[in-house]
């Protein structure tokens, strides 16, 4: 099997996307009993694919701007990616909603959540410009349809009228850190995330002033994830009283710093609105940081009963979530246990099996494709 995946979305920050197809893309090389050549393409202007790729893993670098290469692929379907990518390739996977063109291979998209539909205010340019105008038409021309959770998977059936045969879930697995050998005994709150309108940070921000006026020794709230331009109004509030000096927006954090940040949390609050997946609540619970997360979303299918799970939308509810887990000890270390047994059900050798799997169906729905249009 000659796979093609696009890898432009690992060449900077390995969060969201950029951290699925890198840990995927290892998962597949590292998978035994395959006859699988894996060639990952990468095109952009200023970054080069200088990442160290999994043995037997082929590497494609071209000097193509990103957005004009996406213009043609998106509106003109042009040029077949085996014209950058010498070889022949049974399958092309697109990391995004939108198909890559190619001349025989079969082709996949993923849909990591449907937030481009719901908000498409709230996307960069090239998303918000092409994602909600021409997402439904790519999904039913696809020969499959990746999707990180069930959640995400039932918004992509019934907003896009995509049929279930062709969605195939493949989660996040859990990174490969072990438990943290204890607790801190100061730290900090944290969130791991986009400081975006659909992360809900300024509910969070006005429960933990809640909090804070109950209970004035409460740890400092520490935010990771970068800016947009949309949060300049909710980074504002760090300044002024009452959260000055007690919270700090640490910005993008590699792995390694993101990694200290879990060792030292009290506990790990994800608000969001609406999540594809939610990534950060496994890393923390691989290491036995409790969370605190949004009934919504994929969330839940995250967490389970190993988390507290509350409304987004009652600031109230959230304070009070807060202020449980901080204030009990056996609530914190159950959480801790039940979190760490949580991850077990991830991994990423089980949603590579789940892609070769999508993969094969794809080439044979494919296959019987060109076989109806010859007759």
């Amino acid at each position: 099997m000659r796979i093609l995946i696009d890898y432009r979305p690992a060449l900077r920050h390995r969060t969201g996307v950029g951290l699925w197809v890198a840990r995927l893309v290892e998962a597949l090389a590292e998978r035994r009993g395959t006859d699988a050549q894996i060639t990952v393409f990468s095109s952009s202007w200023k970054d080069r694919l200088v990442t160290t790729l999994p043995a037997g893993v082929i590497g494609v670098d071209r000097r193509v701007p990103v957005g004009m290469l996406n213009w043609l692929w998106h509106h003109g379907e042009w040029p077949a990616v085996e014209s950058l990518a010498p070889g022949t390739f049974d399958v092309v996977h697109s990391p995004s909603p939108l198909l890559i063109p190619t001349r025989r291979a079969a082709r996949l998209i993923t849909i990591h959540d449907v937030d481009f539909l719901r908000h498409p205010e709230r996307g960069a340019r090239e998303i918000r410009r092409d994602y909600p105008v021409l997402a439904r038409a790519h999904a039913h021309r696809a020969d499959g349809v990746i999707v990180p959770s069930a959640h995400t998977g039932d918004e992509v059936a019934r907003r896009l009228e995509v049929p279930r045969d062709r969605i195939v879930v493949c989660p996040n697995g859990a990174p490969d850190w072990p438990a943290r050998p204890r607790p801190p005994a100061t730290g900090h709150l944290l969130f791991v995330g986009t400081i975006a309108p659909r992360k809900n940070v300024d509910r969070l921000l006005t429960a933990y002033e809640q909090v804070r006026e109950r209970r004035p020794h409460t740890p400092p709230l520490v935010l990771a994830g970068q800016s947009t331009p949309e949060s300049s109004q909710t980074l504002a509030r760090l300044t002024r009283s009452p959260l000055a000096g007690h919270v700090r927006h640490e910005g993008y954090v590699d792995e390694r710093q993101l990694r200290t940040l879990y060792e030292e949390a009290v506990l790990l609050v994800l608000p969001s609105l609406d999540e594809g997946f939610g990534i950060p609540a496994l890393e923390a619970m691989t290491i036995g940081v409790p969370v605190i997360a949004a009934a919504r979303g994929a969330l839940s299918e995250v967490v389970g009963d190993a988390g507290l799970l509350v409304d987004p939308l009652d600031v109230s509810a959230l304070a009070a979530a807060l202020e449980r887990v901080l204030s009990d000890d056996q609530l914190r270390d159950r959480l801790s246990v039940a979190g760490r047994a949580r991850t077990r059900r991830f991994s990423w050798r089980a949603s590579a099996d789940a892609l070769i799997g999508a993969y094969g169906q794809a080439i044979e729905r494919r296959r019987e494709t060109a076989n109806a249009h010859r007759h």
